[in-house]
């Protein structure tokens, strides 16, 4: 196969139905994954050992950490902000609770406990701006993860916890993919769409709610706002790569977006609904488009422009005329779970994701990407988690793990989605608050008659550009490239 050039995914038996409730656990980590990093680590295999060292080296993954858990966290202007506190404990609790599944001591597990439990006993609200609808998709997908890994830990209030989700965080996700926030439904880039999709869907299967991994599974496929997949990707070029929307934004938020992509897509695997491979692996074209484009390879990009402004209120538009600059420098701990998902599960030429997640490797966590909340939108340790051995092609045209760790059921999951109607968002979290809307990259924007929506991200730019030492100059970023922009489908 050319480099650059996108297989068609063989095909997998499907997995046997659950017969009731979600397979547990099973959100970013099945059972089998979890016993592959314990097993891996200790035989001394690479990479994994690389991926453990990093793991323990952070100092997030350590037994000592105590919770600071708050009533109210607030994120976005105009509030007294402390998320910081919030993401810190997170990625504490999910770090300890991995570290407990590699190495067997039960102190890490005891002290994912207690943060989780500290928090579920005060955490009551969400606030700020729009920006806590970040908040609540951020940080209510990272929450279930981190409390999948120890919900039958000894001590764990697990039905105390299923109520914070469902009752601070969950809800203002779902009112966003309904309402965006009283918004036009394009005044949002994709990864204010994704963040709420994956608290959501992480949601449902960490509470056996069918209706919120419905909601979230449907609006991937057919959502009204751009994190629905073919929206976030909405052209596919002759050379096999899906342009990613965002990409006409600037390179952070496009890393943002491919992350919680992935995150969303891994999630669903692990119950058997395949969105990995979801039209002709839509994601998989997008994905190599983004690593060829952060390698510092030229891209087409077809000029969008999208509507923006509050529904009755005042209106607007940006257009985005060709793909941002990059830094090839710039990194996140996306790479290793879509690359060895297309790699090694199902046994794909993907050489630009091949390439970026090597060059990334061995990944780590909240921690290693800088204090700021940009470094902490992905959980992490990729290489230790997600490295598996490539698929072999079977006599029936499927494939297999060559791993020496067996696979759960869920490694080979239904393309179909569960079958319980779609839940409608509850309404939550208000109108939309004004403030000023800025685009950044290649993007201009039309000035609101009346201040803009809620803003769509400029808060998180001082985050990336403060974490990869980008200059922050006149309202725009000072690229340490600037690239040649391809046209149609060409080079």
């Amino acid at each position: 196969m050319a480099a650059g050039a996108v297989g068609v995914a063989a095909a997998v038996p499907a997995a046997p139905a659950a017969a009731a409730g979600y397979a547990h656990p099973g959100l970013l980590h099945t059972g089998a994954d979890l016993a592959r990093m314990a097993a891996k680590v200790k035989a001394g295999a690479g990479p994994y050992t690389a991926g453990y060292a990093r793991l323990t080296a952070n100092r997030h993954a350590q037994s000592g950490w105590t919770a600071n858990p708050q009533a109210t966290v607030y994120r976005g202007s105009g509030s007294p902000q402390n998320y910081a506190i919030l993401y810190n404990d997170l990625h504490a609790a999910y770090q300890n609770g991995l570290r407990f599944h590699v190495s067997g001591d039960s102190a890490y597990a005891d002290t994912a406990v207690a943060i989780l439990n500290a928090w579920s006993a005060k955490l009551t609200s969400l606030a700020g701006s729009a920006d806590r609808f970040l908040a609540a998709g951020l940080y209510g997908y990272q929450a279930a993860n981190a409390a999948e890994l120890v919900r039958d830990h000894a001590g764990f209030e697990l039905e105390r916890f299923q109520k914070m989700l469902t009752t601070v965080f969950s809800p203002l996700s779902e009112s966003f993919l309904v309402e965006h926030n009283g918004a036009v439904v394009t005044n949002y880039w994709p990864n204010w769409d994704l963040t709420a999709m994956a608290c959501v869907l992480a949601t449902g299967i960490f509470c056996d709610d069918s209706a919120k991994v419905e909601q979230a599974v449907q609006y991937f496929k057919n959502g009204s706002g751009l994190g629905a997949v073919r929206k976030a990707v909405p052209v596919v070029h002759d050379d096999g790569l899906g342009e990613w929307l965002e990409a006409g934004r600037d390179q952070g938020h496009a890393l943002l977006g491919v992350g919680l992509m992935g995150t969303f897509c891994e999630m669903a695997w692990n119950q058997g609904i395949d969105l990995y491979g979801y039209d002709d692996s839509r994601f998989l074209k997008g994905a190599q488009y983004v690593a060829k484009w952060s390698l510092g390879g030229d891209v087409a990009y077809t000029a969008n422009t999208r509507a923006k402004g509050a529904v009755g209120g005042w209106s607007g538009s940006e257009t985005a005329s060709g793909a941002a600059g990059v830094d090839p420098a710039m990194t996140r701990p996306v790479w290793a779970m879509i690359a060895n998902h297309y790699t090694g599960r199902r046994g794909l030429s993907a050489p630009y994701l091949t390439r970026i997640a090597a060059e990334a490797a061995p990944e780590g966590g909240g921690g290693d990407y800088g204090p700021n909340s940009g470094g902490y939108d992905q959980l992490g340790f990729g290489t230790l988690a997600f490295t598996r051995d490539r698929a072999t092609t079977t006599a029936g045209g499927g494939s297999s793990d060559t791993s020496s760790t067996s696979a759960s059921a869920s490694e080979v999951p239904s393309t179909s989605s569960s079958t319980s109607s779609a839940a409608s968002g509850a309404a939550a979290g208000g109108a939309a608050a004004p403030s000023a809307s800025a685009g950044h990259g290649t993007a201009k924007a039309a000035a609101p008659k009346s201040g803009g929506l809620a803003s769509t991200g400029s808060t998180d730019l001082v985050a990336w550009t403060a974490t990869t030492g980008l200059t922050a100059l006149a309202g725009g970023l000072l690229l340490l490239r600037r690239r040649g922009r391809a046209r149609g489908g060409e080079q």
